[in-house]
């Protein structure tokens, strides 16, 4: 009895994936900006905590009040 060899030959489909980095840079500099903001507004370090977590969910905060504005 003999046994067949077949060969496969997979060819992978290559595609380019091109990452723009811009939102992440803006994020970024909107967190340090906020974390400024928040902790310097903050009497006692309690609060400059609270404002450090606060400036981690900023666009939450943006987003919220602009909906409420535009009555959505």
């Amino acid at each position: 009895m003999e046994t067949e060899q077949t060969y496969h030959e997979h060819k992978h489909d290559r595609s380019r994936v091109i990452h723009r980095g811009g939102s992440g840079a803006v994020y970024g500099l909107g967190f340090i900006g906020a974390a400024i903001y928040f902790i310097g507004q903050a009497p006692t370090f309690w609060l400059g905590v609270l404002g450090f977590l606060k400036a981690m969910v900023w666009p939450a905060f943006l987003v919220y009040e602009a909906l409420k504005y535009l009555k959505l």
